[in-house]
């Protein structure tokens, strides 16, 4: 059954966001992130994966970069609700790390009820069907035991090897040109139609859009963030109220 989140009666406002994919080399995304998790005005910010570039353990919180992030998002926790949900980039940040910081474990998928309508959420990842190496790719290593032999690794060790699947993953546009591999529609409107929801919320296409999956059944997708290494710039929060779904830039960004 889908875990399901019903929010309070008092709340105004949600914003989704995901894809930020933060790392040192990306000082303007985080100071973009960072400002908006402690200005904006929302009652919840869920994040939909892929906040991190490469989470490769939990000893990661204790380097700088990474120490800043939590304490970001340990500060914004304080103030509202925060959500996070594992992307294909940061799947291994674990419980103890989120509850420390105070911000909430979201399942992929999660249900959330609010403002009378009930709309699902998810990274979106599990349901790119039709890329066959990365769904067994996914399928090795989210088994536990996979990951707590992976975890017992040096650090250094980790990171290399992140680094070698992020190198194959960056090098696909050198390659004979395929088309953009989306989320299977018949499995992502089965899965709406099982929780009985009017949409589905989702990042990692990094393809922005609001798509009609059935009659009735839509589909929003998250923008990535990328501030510091393209032309035009772009980051977006999609932010739930009563009125429905607007999208808008990160509070003391200038992207769109």
């Amino acid at each position: 059954m889908t875990p399901e989140i019903v929010a309070p009666a008092g709340w105004r406002s949600i914003d989704f966001i995901s894809d930020l994919h933060l790392a040192e080399h990306t000082p303007r995304a985080f100071e973009a992130w960072a400002a908006h998790l402690m200005s904006t005005d929302a009652d919840a910010v869920y994040i939909l994966g892929d906040l991190f570039e490469a989470w490769v353990g939990d000893d990661m919180a204790a380097r700088g970069f990474e120490a800043r992030c939590l304490s970001v998002l340990t500060d914004a926790a304080r103030r509202i609700e925060v959500g996070f949900m594992a992307g294909n980039r940061d799947f291994l940040v674990g419980d103890a790390l989120l509850e420390s910081a105070g911000v909430s474990r979201l399942a992929d998928p999660t249900l959330i009820e609010a403002f009378g309508v009930r709309v699902l959420v998810s990274h979106g990842d599990a349901l790119c069907l039709d890329d066959i190496a990365y769904q067994r790719f996914r399928a090795v290593v989210r088994r536990p035991a996979v990951q707590r032999a992976f975890l017992g690794l040096p650090m250094s060790w980790r990171a290399a090897a992140a680094r070698r699947i992020r190198r194959r993953s960056e090098s696909r546009p050198s390659e004979p040109r395929q088309p953009a591999i989306d989320l299977d529609r018949g499995a992502t409107l089965a899965w709406a139609r099982a929780a009985s929801a009017t949409s589905v919320v989702h990042g990692h296409t990094h393809a922005p859009g609001d798509h009609e999956l059935a009659p009735g059944v839509r589909r929003l997708v998250l923008s990535d963030w990328e501030l510091d290494h393209a032309t035009p710039v772009r980051a977006q929060v999609l932010r739930w109220t009563r009125s429905g779904f607007d999208r808008m830039a990160p509070r003391g960004a200038g992207a769109t």
